[in-house]
């Protein structure tokens, strides 16, 4: 019996917010000093040109979403607020002590968690003090993530006052069996409160998360998300996959069982009449997962050609420092990548004892930054080629043969050294990147390590 396109193709794979992806990352050849010699030389190449990005995560949320495999820490203590902050302060100050001269801040993005769990003044105080030691940077673009049951008038107002022109709201799925199996019980009318307000406010780019593949997920529920949705009019739309990761220590993916879970044909299935919904209305397919009207940022970049991916998702700011403060944060200086402690106890204690609470990492070999800068124009721009490159495809008969039976099915189309992803290959892009992922072909992974690419 013949398979489908989405039986051959769904398989484990990386989400490929960076290349070589965290698992293959060689721990042992990695310092912090040599992330710190990286990390000084794309600063000095890049800062005054195209300004930094900089990450903050901010891990605390008032009750476990079982849907989410993000660091976060449960808790209504909202007294954790101000040492955390303090924390995250001193750590950034560590960064500006290192680097010759004041960082230009193009963007910023406070993740989570959940942001609006901090009060509005502690948020100031955090933007206030990392703006202590940096300037913003001309046409700068800020964001942060928003609980619509938690986020207030007020947080809203001050973040804008402070540079935020951009918010995403998690929505997920309006159902309220899905919302029930997932521990997100969310109204619709907590959702337009608050896109409402940050309109009225005067946010430029006003963003919704909705999630394709929750347990008891059914079309009529993805029908009734998406016209919600459209009666709301975000500006940019994730519509994201269900990563299912329950094996991640830590995972709060425990409030269902895998039989709840639509599978391949059928979860694609949900995927493209939501797609199809939302392009009747005016929203504009961006990379993977993503959607923008014409008018938003994210739109004019992939237009543009400006589109970017690191690990905050899609951007239309092309850094080439990011910076991750916080908890489990990663940097990324172009030519290598560091992470922070993932647990919060070590995280205060390395940060008090005046130093980064980097614990591991990757420097970046020729390779690696080759391949690394194919993946992103196939994320960012569905096409790469290779004519220029000092890494020739042709002596790579892995990643040809890979790619070969890919353009048999209809999903590439190779000719003149170049790959230009298919509309029917749209939805595998992961799958055509990982052809080039020459680490995940020398190494196959012997446990659960990535979800499933459809």
């Amino acid at each position: 019996m013949k398979i489908s396109l989405t039986q051959k193709y769904n398989v484990p794979g990386p989400r490929y917010t960076s290349y070589p992806t965290v698992p293959y990352w060689n721990e042992a050849d990695f310092t912090s000093e040599k992330w710190i010699t990286t990390l000084r030389q794309s600063f000095s190449e890049s800062n005054s040109k195209n300004g930094i990005s900089l990450y903050i995560h901010l891990p605390f949320c008032e009750s476990m979403c079982t849907f989410c495999g993000c660091n976060k820490r449960i808790t209504k203590n909202h007294s954790v607020e101000e040492k955390y902050i303090q924390a995250v302060l001193k750590e950034w100050k560590m960064y500006c002590n290192l680097l010759p001269e004041k960082p230009v801040i193009k963007e910023i993005h406070l993740g989570g968690g959940t942001p609006t769990f901090f009060s509005k003044e502690n948020l100031e105080c955090l933007i206030n003090g990392i703006f202590n030691y940096a300037v913003k940077a001309e046409n700068h673009e800020f964001s942060f993530e928003g609980h619509p049951n938690n986020t207030t008038h007020e947080q809203l107002k001050k973040l804008h006052d402070l540079g935020f022109r951009r918010v995403s709201f998690g929505v997920q799925d309006y159902s309220p069996a899905v919302q029930k199996a997932i521990n997100r019980i969310q109204p619709f009318h907590n959702v337009a409160k608050v896109t409402f307000w940050a309109k009225e406010i005067g946010y430029t780019s006003i963003g919704h998360d909705i999630i394709f593949g929750l347990p008891f997920q059914t079309i009529e529920d993805v029908v009734d998300t998406v016209e919600k949705t459209n009666s709301l009019k975000p500006d940019r739309l994730a519509f994201y996959s269900y990563a299912h990761v329950p094996w991640i220590k830590g995972n709060g993916q425990r409030g269902f069982n895998d039989e709840n879970l639509p599978k391949d044909a059928e979860k694609r299935k949900l995927y493209e009449i939501g797609k199809k919904l939302l392009i009747q209305n005016g929203y504009h397919e961006i990379g993977m997962d993503h959607f923008a009207l014409k008018g938003d940022s994210l739109y004019k970049a992939a237009h543009n050609g400006n589109l970017h991916r690191n690990f905050m998702g899609y951007s239309a700011s092309k850094t080439q420092v990011m910076i991750g403060l916080g908890v489990s944060s990663i940097s990324d200086s172009w030519y290598s990548f560091a992470q922070n402690t993932k647990s919060l106890e070590e995280y205060y204690e390395i940060v008090e004892s005046d130093k980064l609470p980097v614990v591991k990492g990757h420097i970046l070999n020729d390779e690696d930054l080759i391949i690394r800068k194919h993946i992103l124009n196939l994320t960012c721009e569905l096409e790469t080629s290779w004519t220029a490159e000092s890494l020739n495809f042709a002596e790579l008969p892995e990643v040809l043969i890979a790619l070969k039976e890919i353009e048999n099915d209809n999903l590439i189309i190779i000719e003149n050294n170049k790959i230009t992803i298919t509309e029917e290959g749209r939805p595998f892009v992961r799958n055509i990147c990982m052809a080039f992922d020459l680490h995940l072909k020398r190494k196959s992974p012997e446990t659960n390590l990535f979800s499933m690419t459809v």
